[in-house]
Order: structure tokens, then C-alpha cells, then sequence
């Protein structure tokens, strides 16, 4: 799991000059006025009050999603990157109708876990069950998985397309056999392409696959991410199984260490 972790390290160390951003697109859209689409103003006024509201409550906390569609393993690499056994707290949650949240360090999340929507009894934040799990230095680090985004339930798509616009980093978590799935590619890849430096790739199950298998799944995978509009695609194959990855990042890990985290 060693690729994985070291990419979300980078991303969560990132710096940002969001805040400059902002005041940059909410200057844009007051000088606008009268001079561009409504509509156009509009979505930039959206984006700056929930940028701000984000911001407000705590800028030290990064938040990650796993997402991905049924059957890709991203609880089971949710299970593996936190050290806890979803099977074990099925109390607070029988299925994956809804996020699940673990949050590391002693940094208060109520707040922003409020305003993501997640409910209480889906928040894990006994810094205890995470000592086998991330190092120390991912302290602010909240983890999210998501329902499957392909789901036949519309409410948990619903969930799906809402948090993707608020999360701060999102791991698309997809399968050797269906990673070229239509609706991922149409419905969140294409239309998010450009906040690509806060997007990784994890290509699971990766312990299936021989060496040769491995590298041509993760070279198509990148040749369709960049026909979707991303330049330089984050990919790690890994494995919820055995715990470990098969290497580092497969392609562009360095970069996206450099990359911000909320800057998108």
C-alpha cells in the first residue's frame, strides 16, 4: 500500500493559495456584472461561498474520498489503509448507502463532517483504532468512502455527485476489469478533468495481475485519462488483499506530490 500512502502524504502536505483564488473569482464575478452570462456568474458565486464555508471550518483538515463502482475493493482498501474491520462496526453501518468517516489526530471534524452530511454513527475518530494504520505525520487526514457511484439505488449516486464537488482530494478507486466504465469517464472524469492535481487512481486487485498485466492495464488506463483531459494522470495499483502495493505510484506520483490539495 506503500504508493498510495505516499501520494496522499504529498497531496495532504501540499500548500494552497486557495484563498487568493477566491478572492481572485469573487473580484471576477463582481466585475462581471452586467457584462457576462448570469448563469456563468452564478455557478462563480456558488463556488466562492462554498469555498469560504469550507475554509471557515477548518483549514487544517484535508479530506480524501475513496470512490469507485461496485465491486472495485475500495472499502476493502478503506479496511486496509485505516486498520479497521467495517465487518466489526456494522452497527454503524450495514451497507454502503452511506460515507463512512475515520479521521486522524486530535483535530475537532464535527463541524465539517456535519457539512459534508455525514452522520454521527458513520464517524470514526478514536485515535486508538488507528495505531497500526498511517503514520503520525497524516494527523488532519479524514478518510471518506463513499457508496458505489454506479449504484442501483439513485440516493446513493445523489451522495456520490454531491460530495465529489466538496471533498478536498478524491481517490478513484477502479477494477483491471472495468476501469473503462462509460459512466465513470462521462459522468466524473471528463467533467472534473481539470482539478486533476487533487485526483489519484487506484488501480486495485492489482495482486491478480502478472507484472506485464499490471503495466498494460495501468498504460491504458493512463492513455484513456489523458483522452479524458488530464495531462499527466496519478496512478497507483494496489491491493486491498495482501496490504501492500506493488510498487510506488506507476506514473506521475512525484509530480502529484508537489501538487495542492485544495487548490482545485
Amino acid at each position: 500500500m506503500t504508493g498510495i500512502v505516499d501520494t496522499v502524504k504529498g497531496l495532504v502536505r501540499g500548500s494552497t493559495d486557495v484563498l487568493t483564488k477566491i478572492e481572485a473569482l469573487e473580484d471576477a464575478a463582481a466585475a462581471g456584472q452586467g457584462r457576462l452570462d448570469p448563469v456563468v456568474l452564478s455557478e462563480a458565486s456558488q463556488i466562492v461561498d462554498r469555498a469560504s464555508q469550507r475554509l471557515r471550518m477548518s483549514g487544517d483538515l484535508t479530506v480524501v474520498a475513496l470512490a469507485g463502482a461496485t465491486g472495485s475493493g475500495k472499502s476493502s482498501l478503506f479496511n486496509a489503509l485505516t486498520g479497521l474491520d467495517l465487518a466489526a462496526i456494522g452497527t454503524r453501518r450495514p451497507t454502503s448507502s452511506m460515507p463512512l468517516a475515520c479521521v486522524w489526530g486530535e483535530e475537532p471534524a464535527g463541524e465539517l463532517l456535519n457539512w459534508l452530511g455525514i452522520p454521527r454513527r458513520h464517524q470514526v475518530s478514536h485515535r486508538s483504532s488507528l495505531e497500526d494504520a498511517l503514520s503520525e505525520d497524516l494527523d488532519g487526514l479524514v478518510l471518506l468512502d463513499l457508496p458505489d457511484h454506479d449504484s442501483t439505488e439513485v440516493e446513493h449516486r445523489l451522495i456520490v455527485d454531491r460530495l465529489v464537488e466538496l471533498v478536498d482530494v478524491l481517490v478513484w478507486v477502479v477494477d483491471p476489469q472495468k476501469y473503462a466504465d462509460a459512466a465513470l469517464h462521462n459522468r466524473y472524469i471528463k467533467p472534473f478533468a481539470s482539478h486533476s492535481s487533487v485526483m489519484v487512481f487506484a488501480l486495485n486487485h492489482a495482486d491478480k495481475l502478472t507484472d506485464e498485466q499490471r503495466k498494460s492495464c495501468v498504460g491504458d488506463l493512463t492513455r484513456l485519462l489523458k483522452s479524458d483531459g488530464l495531462k499527466s494522470p496519478s496512478i497507483v495499483a494496489t491491493s486491498a488483499v495482501s496490504g501492500t502495493g506493488p510498487g510506488r505510484p506507476a506514473h506521475a506520483a512525484g509530480q502529484a506530490g508537489q501538487r495542492q490539495a485544495r487548490g482545485a
